[in-house]
């Protein structure tokens, strides 16, 4: 389900419908009116969320005891609580604070609207026949777990009467709503089905809860929320869930907290919308990352989204509608993705450790990413939306396919759908400092790219029928830094309106790896001073530093005595290197190769169809002149372009494509493509 609202906070808590419809200038000015995240985010969880008398913890007042004997219950005579047959029922609101075991079943049944407290002080209840702690009916259950108290739950492997959907089908459920607290432990096992599930809210505020379960641990039809209080869950399926779709339920508020989940679906699934403001979250789900991520291959390992309808998701956090970060420490290992959204996403801070088989953060809508630390590992594509904006925070990306990915269309893992939005795909870039390292693309976009600021180095790829940049539309660079080192065959550079200029260098032979490429002008002031992570022939170099009408010179190797950041070097000097050129920037985009500025640079012709690697000279950079593709005659270049899309679509190989463009007379040499993951 996607809300109305459908994005709520993007830049600095701007609304996200009015980052991508405003102008840049527009867009600035707005952001820097704009209320800070975590108070637009709160106010969200304000209207959706109350904390209310009973959730917080309180201290015993006129109380009943129950002691629970094996079958018996002693206590006090009283109309409110009845045992029969191993049954414990609760009739009326209050507070009872149980002890001992029982093989047997705690129902709560209130005929009043009193909320009902059930304090759990070293209590074990197993029932052999259906669920152990069963609200059927009350104003509110509340379950308290004492000081310093252990306490366990358990129900049957199989329940004498399921043919009921509302009937009870986990260790606690309770069809009205219910609230965890205190500071005691308890362990829950679901052995028929879920842990703990509230047909209405479920909200936890505090207590130490292990759950075992061979479905799903802990769900809330309508609404789950947590601020405090420690969750280990061990699920069949998935961890922490919602299921209601209606509009304005099924939300999950996750304000504080640790929680450490192993689920065999997704580890955290929102119905609606999910807003984490803190915490501490360690998530394995599906099973992991497998040990080699897949690469852009046909076959069973892309998949369609018919094909995909019928796996098993495995994500990390997953949302039906929007999910919003503002803070929070997440350790995701994920077969599937590690976050993922049907919406929209929108994350200003926290820190984030990702390795997944598929995408570390995804968007079917708007992704807009403003704070925060992230770490992604290991994925098949690390950062993928329709339409994108990183506005901060520090960015270690690793993807076996493309770094960052802005497309029109996506087939969802588990539904046979495919969402699209009408809007250009376009990746916007305002600030923040990345480092990319792709077997695929670095930075692809389906339409446009914008950059006005931050940091960004790209590393990779090897192959040539990948770029380390590419678009189809358009890429104004109007600052920042941007350093992309990769393979030449599809090497693109800036639009004619960019404002800020950049440099293109092609080698005549393949750079090491850790081979640094030290730009610097006339003076000696450094421009830029870069050691590729990845074997690299072609690299683009735009910069705030770069002039036109002044002179530069580029050198390779030699050492530089600067600080090192993800192989970017800055202060210090330079020195032991090779010249290679030196040159007056004449116009915005240069293209360069070792005999000096190249006669024009290459025209883009979209989808890449446009790089320098079709029909260029492989040893001496982009090919002069006019678009190689209009050098082709109609009917060549109509297949041209069929081979590379089929080989975007996964239904060639690369050696595939090779041969098929071989056939037309075309030589685009290939380098394995580097799928190692790094070292965990």
């Amino acid at each position: 389900m996607i809300h109305k609202n459908m994005f709520k906070m993007a830049s600095v808590a701007l609304s996200a419908s009015l980052l991508f419809a405003c102008s840049n200038t527009e867009l600035e000015e707005t952001a820097e009116a704009s209320s800070p995240a975590q108070e637009i985010v709160q106010s969200e969880i304000d209207s959706v969320l109350t904390y209310t008398a009973g959730d917080e913890y309180e201290d015993l007042e006129n109380a009943e005891t129950i002691e629970l004997t094996g079958t018996e219950a002693d206590y006090a005579s009283s109309a409110a609580v009845l045992f029969e047959e191993g049954t414990l029922t609760i009739k009326a609101g209050g507070t009872y604070v149980l002890s001992g075991s029982l093989d047997g079943q705690v129902v709560v049944d209130s005929e009043d609207d009193n909320p009902v407290r059930i304090v759990l002080d070293g209590v074990s209840i197993q029932s052999s026949e259906t669920s152990a702690i069963f609200v059927e009916k009350a104003e509110k259950t509340i379950i308290s777990l004492e000081e310093g108290s252990e306490n366990r739950v358990a129900d049957a492997a199989n329940y004498s009467d399921t043919d009921d959907a509302d009937e009870p089908n986990a260790a606690i459920f309770s069809k009205s709503d219910l609230t965890i607290n205190g500071t005691g432990q308890l362990v829950v096992e679901g052995n028929y089905n879920n842990g703990i599930t509230s047909k209405d809210a479920l909200k936890i505020t505090g207590g130490d809860v292990t759950i075992f379960a061979v479905d799903d641990a802990l769900m809330g039809r309508d609404l789950v929320a947590a601020k405090d209080g420690t969750l280990t869950i061990e699920a069949g399926d998935d961890g922490i869930k919602t299921t209601n779709d209606e509009e304005n339920t099924g939300t999950i508020a996750l304000e504080g907290g640790t929680y450490s989940i192993v689920a065999g679906g997704d580890g955290i699934q929102s119905s609606a919308d999910a807003y984490i403001t803190g915490g501490t979250y360690s998530i394995t789900s599906g099973g992991g990352s497998p040990e080699t991520v897949k690469t852009n291959s046909p076959g069973p390992a892309q998949g369609t989204a018919t094909e995909e309808a019928d796996m098993e998701s495995g994500k990390g956090l997953k949302t039906e509608g929007a999910l919003f970060v503002t803070g929070g420490s997440f350790t995701v290992d994920s077969a599937d993705d590690a976050v993922h959204s049907n919406g929209d996403v929108a994350i200003s801070g926290g820190e984030w450790t990702l390795s997944t088989g598929e995408d570390g953060i995804h968007a079917d809508q708007m992704m807009v990413l403003d704070d925060g630390t992230f770490d992604i590992a290991k994925s098949y594509e690390a950062l993928e939306a329709a339409q994108l904006s990183i506005n901060g925070g520090e960015y270690t990306l690793w993807a076996s396919d493309d770094g960052i990915n802005v497309s029109n269309g996506t087939a969802t893992a588990d539904e046979d759908t495919t969402t699209s939005t009408q809007e250009e795909p376009l990746l916007t870039i305002t600030g923040g400092f990345m480092s990319v390292d792709a077997g695929g693309d670095g930075l692809d976009a389906n339409g446009s790219i914008h950059m006005t600021g931050g940091t960004v180095l790209v590393n990779g790829p090897v192959t040539d029928m990948e770029g380390s940049i590419d678009y189809d539309n358009t890429f104004t660079q109007e600052g920042g830094l941007l350093i992309a080192a990769g393979s030449s065959g599809m090497v693109q550079s800036t639009s004619e309106d960019s404002t800020q200029s950049a440099v293109v260098m092609t080698f005549p032979d393949i750079q090491e790896a850790g081979t640094l490429t030290h730009l610097e002008d006339s003076a000696g002031n450094t421009v830029a001073s870069f050691a590729p992570e990845k074997d690299y022939q072609a690299i683009y170099i735009s910069s705030p530093d770069l002039q036109v009408g002044s002179s530069y010179t580029l050198s390779v190797g030699g050492s530089s005595s600067g600080e090192e950041t993800e192989g970017l070097y800055t202060g210090g000097s330079y020195e032991g290197g090779t010249e290679v050129l030196s040159f007056v920037q004449e116009e915005t985009a240069t293209w360069l190769n070792e005999d000096g500025i190249t006669e024009a640079a290459p025209e883009h012709a979209g989808g890449g169809a446009g790089g320098a690697g079709v029909g260029g000279d492989r040893q001496g950079g982009p090919p002069q002149g006019a678009n190689p593709m209009e050098q082709l005659d109609e009917e060549t270049a109509l297949q041209v372009e069929e081979i590379l899309a089929q080989l975007e679509a996964g239904t060639l190989t690369e050696e595939q494509a090779q041969a098929a463009m071989a056939e037309l007379g075309i030589e685009v040499p290939m380098r394995p493509m580097d799928d190692t993951v790094p070292a965990q």
